[in-house]
């Protein structure tokens, strides 16, 4: 067998072949199946499954998955050995692939559907263009037949279920400010659904490791949306896998087997015993890993759970310097030791490339295939079918069945409520509120300060590089009032905004648009983008003013973080408040050719109403939607009429 420089025999782990589930069935069959086993069940739809970690989990919470699609073969065969109903091969991205899909399930009462698409965020240039393009060149705006997110969207319209779950990463929102998600929630609330957009830390519903996860929920019936209190302790990596046998560890020699004795211990945690539920007497199925090197094997014996790999130099002698064989600047992370009495980290489709992330407490090997399904929650009956590789693949693209399960119950029909045709979700009337608001705002004295019906780049630009000075607001109008008519900035004009400037810092602010005086080309509306960089605009300007042109985007700031917590009656100052108050401000943005201009309107009220101390209650638009309004004195409960 091949070793060279891998340092361990090269090997393919064996193919696990699984047999359907007892009551899968085929598109031909479907409608025998709902007449038999899927009779008087609550069902579901789960798109882009993988290998049924949120179908896990919403078995868990009383539904039965009628359909699963996904692309991935190997997934689908999981899928299909561990579920009943249909697990379909299809790529959604493809139009006629959703016609088949719709068709299939018509005979069929779907109540929910769920899945977690992949969200590749648009960048503000792509959004730039398309915009273009719908405006310009008569491009469709509905064009997004290859965007898998829209794919997703599109098959809830067509089944229309009672309910909705969507789960993704945090991170597929912060890199084009929750334009997918935030999209997503408006075109649900055009249908009728009530919607909640939720940070969840998977850890405070039973989850052994660190993994916070982006959850969209809505659903049609009723506008509530109540999670269960979160776990009292949380499921540590002991929990979770100290019963599991001890494996023999030599050097390049096999890791583990496919079928293993069990020895349940004495004391058994309650984690440890839900997920031994219907798994074989006496069997652990699965707990094999990759071979360890040599030099591996010394550099897991050496290191702690805090050890980080730039620190293994310290622990090695000078004839063992050799065994670090990654550059420690580059990759001062690249092993962790995992630590008994904690969470994991992250179980991730990393772990089928390497396991050094994920190296055992005490044995010196890394995590085997049963012990990362347990970490993500996986019942000990489940199996995955494929190589070793593909079972970690699936298993780190999974949800965590029991962060399913949370999801799921939240989504629970109501006793005695049918779905509403009436509904009036709460989000969506809080921004209609806030969007009136600002209209009346605009056709005042703040029109410069939000985004017009036809935006200017001039004004943006003027608002945008005094944003930081400080300029009483009668003067701030009347260096507006000099420019409000004017979309080019010529000498005479640029000479008379200086005059009017009331101090040095304001001239000196100014002084920057001087490379754009009597340059009306680049004024045009086609090169508004180019403007931020013509006259040095700092990042906050340069938001502000892309804002200010109507551009959709959500300025995060300490003023609009404390609007959207406090209305959403969260701490103001909470941790990680840019992901967790991004979140909180998403449900006050909402989407839509109105969102900047609700955007701009949080800004006004940030600064000059729900300032951090003495806020001005009475003066706010959202006070009647505000969590805080109970804790307000009377006197502060009407609303004042809307100033110009």
């Amino acid at each position: 067998m091949k070793q060279g420089h891998y340092g361990v025999p090269l090997e393919r782990s064996d193919y696990l072949k699984l047999d359907p589930n007892d009551h899968s069935c085929t598109p031909d069959s479907f409608q025998d199946w709902l007449k038999g086993f899927g009779k008087g069940k609550r069902l579901a739809v789960d798109l882009f499954s993988g290998a049924g970690g949120l179908s896990a989990g919403l078995e868990r919470a009383g539904w039965t998955t009628a359909a699963a699609v996904d692309f991935d073969e190997r997934a689908l065969e999981t899928h299909r050995a561990n579920f009943p109903g249909l697990s379909l091969k299809m790529d959604l991205g493809d139009p006629a692939e959703r016609d088949r899909l719709e068709t299939i399930l018509k005979p069929a009462a779907i109540d929910l559907v769920a899945g977690g698409p992949p969200c590749q965020p648009f960048s503000r240039a792509g959004r730039n263009k398309i915009r273009d393009l719908v405006k310009n060149h008569g491009r469709d705006p509905e064009d997004r037949r290859k965007e898998l997110w829209s794919a997703y969207l599109d098959m809830v319209k067509r089944i229309s279920p009672r309910a909705v779950l969507m789960e993704n990463v945090p991170d597929m929102g912060l890199h084009d400010d929750f334009f997918v998600i935030r999209t997503i929630e408006d075109e649900l609330e055009e249908l009728g659904y009530a919607t909640q957009v939720r940070l969840v830390d998977a850890w405070n519903y039973g989850v052994p490791q660190h993994r916070k996860r982006l959850i969209l929920l809505a659903r049609k019936d009723v506008d509530d949306f109540t999670w269960r209190k979160p776990d009292s302790r949380r499921t540590t990596l002991r929990d979770a896998i100290g019963d599991l046998p001890e494996l023999e560890v030599v050097p390049t020699e096999r890791v583990g087997e496919r079928v293993l004795k069990y020895r349940k211990p004495r004391k058994l945690s309650p984690f440890a015993m839900k997920m031994r539920e219907k798994a074989p007497r006496g069997v652990v199925w699965d707990h094999m890993t990759r071979r360890v090197r040599k030099d591996d094997h010394r550099i897991f014996e050496v290191m702690e759970s805090d050890t980080k790999y730039s620190q293994l130099q310290e622990k090695l002698t000078e004839d063992e310097k050799g065994y670090q064989r990654y550059s420690a600047e580059k990759y001062t992370d690249k092993y962790k030791k995992l630590a008994w009495d904690e969470l994991s980290r992250t179980i991730t489709a990393h772990i089928a490339k390497d396991g050094y992330w994920y190296i055992h407490p005490e044995q010196l090997r890394t995590l085997t295939v049963r012990e990362a399904a347990r970490v993500q929650t996986f019942p000990d009956h489940f199996r995955f079918a494929g190589t070793r590789s593909d079972a970690f693949r699936q298993i780190g693209n999974a949800v965590p069945p029991l962060l399913g399960e949370a999801a799921a119950e939240v989504l629970q029909p109501v006793d005695d409520v049918a779905e509403s045709v009436g509904l009036k979700p709460h989000w969506r009337e809080v921004r209609n509120d806030l969007t009136d608001w600002a209209k009346r705002r605009r056709e005042g004295g703040d029109w410069y300060q939000l985004p017009g019906e036809e935006p200017v780049p001039l004004h943006a630009a003027v608002v945008a590089i005094l944003s930081g000075a400080k300029i009483k607001p009668v003067v701030m109008a009347e260096l507006m009032t000099t420019v409000k008519r004017s979309k080019t900035l010529t000498a005479a004009l640029f000479k008379k905004l200086i005059d009017v400037a009331p101090t040095t810092t304001v001239r000196s602010r100014l002084d920057r648009l001087a490379p754009l005086v009597d340059k009306p080309y680049d004024w045009q509306w086609k090169k508004r983008f180019d403007v931020p960089a013509k006259v040095a605009m700092k990042p906050a300007e340069a938001s502000l003013y892309r804002l200010l042109i109507g551009e959709d985007l959500m300025l995060v700031g300490q003023s609009t973080l404390r609007v959207a917590a406090r209305v959403n009656g969260v701490e103001t100052y909470h941790a990680n408040r840019l992901s967790e108050g991004r979140v909180n401000l998403v449900k006050l943005v909402g989407a839509g050719k109105d969102a900047p201009l609700r955007m701009g309107a949080i800004r006004l009220i940030g600064r000059d109403l729900c300032r951090d101390e003495q806020p001005r209650c009475s003066d706010c638009p959202l006070v009647a939607h505000c969590a805080r309004r109970p804790e307000l004195p009377y006197d502060q409960l009407t609303l004042a009429i809307p100033q110009d």
